[in-house]
């Protein structure tokens, strides 16, 4: 059923499928899916209790860090839920106006989280080439206004995205092949020219993540050449190892995020089955292994956690 408005005509709700063509195996699809989401909500939780509570990681990598956790908290909730309701209770409807909060979310926080991650990579720069000026230069309230910029870049380059799709009439086709609303699959029902709608997506897909991407190459250049000149191998290796739990988290979130922009575009012979799973794991997996690599690379929030697990045990 179709609502009309001044200038458009969209239906009261839509259906996502979920999983097409793994109905039968959905149920039990889910609960890796779940124990993924619950990780990711306790992992982030710990992370951002323990940064809080221990003022001597008030620094801007941790303050990084925490902007990191909320990012993955707000990104893996506003889709795994309902996914899990899809799965498990057979809950495929969605209501219009929480689809397009979904889409919202869903591309806001991306947009947020690749702004984080080259916000750390600035600071692993500074970090590294001008160490005796790093408290100087990235002061809290620098920290503080890198991270309002990035969350003001996420809210006011998608906000158009959810605009432009309102003022547009749907066809009557409501389903959603996927677990969630998505940008792209929700344009797919739109009867009308889509081509503004598709531009600016491209727009904003190259000028966030593009620039992002040139912004963490560069300071990963200049970290190397800076770290290739150390005298020390032992003071290059720590150099290193500095660097090796955000360019993991970097290649964990860039790599399904780029694999599901493209094949929502340009893979037209990719399985409809393999896309799906990946855009399910590129907003599921990152939330769940940031906490984990940073818990397991960083000695300072390792050490929190086992005098906390200690602690609890005594």
């Amino acid at each position: 059923m179709l609502t009309s408005g001044n200038s458009s005509s969209h239906p009261m709700s839509f259906i996502l499928l979920g999983i097409p063509g793994l109905e039968i195996s959905q149920f039990w699809i889910a609960f890796p899916f779940c124990a993924m989401y619950v990780v990711a909500v306790l992992g982030n939780i710990t992370l951002l209790h323990i940064i809080r509570t221990d003022h001597t990681l008030h620094e801007p990598m941790y303050l990084f860090l925490a902007m990191l956790a909320v990012t993955d908290l707000v990104l893996s909730s506003s889709t795994q839920p309902k996914m899990l309701a899809i799965l498990w209770f057979h809950a495929h409807e969605i209501e219009y106006h929480a689809c397009l909060i979904q889409v919202f979310f869903i591309h806001a926080f991306s947009s947020v989280e690749s702004g984080v991650l080259m916000a750390m990579a600035l600071d692993r720069y500074v970090a590294i080439c001008f160490p005796l000026r790093h408290s100087s230069i990235l002061m809290t309230p620098v920290v503080a206004t890198l991270g309002a910029v990035v969350m003001l870049r996420g809210v006011l380059w998608v906000s158009p995205f959810c605009f432009m799709v309102s003022r547009m009439p749907f066809c009557q086709s409501q389903i959603i092949p996927q677990s969630y609303c998505e940008h792209m699959a929700v344009l797919k029902l739109v009867c009308a020219d889509t081509r503004v709608n598709r531009g600016y997506g491209l727009f904003v897909a190259f000028s966030v993540v593009g620039f992002d991407m040139i912004v963490i190459s560069l300071s990963y250049v200049m970290i190397l050449r800076a770290v290739l000149q150390l005298p020390s191998g032992e003071a290059r290796l720590k150099a290193f190892g500095t660097c090796a739990s955000h360019i993991c988290v970097i290649l964990a979130f860039y790599i399904p995020a780029l694999f599901t922009f493209l094949t929502h575009r340009f893979g037209h012979h990719v399985p409809q089955v393999v896309h799906i799973m990946f855009a399910n794991v590129y907003l599921l997996v990152p939330p769940m292994l940031n906490p984990i690599i940073y818990g397991v690379r960083t000695k300072q929030i390792r050490n929190r956690v086992i005098l906390g697990c200690c602690g609890k045990d005594t």
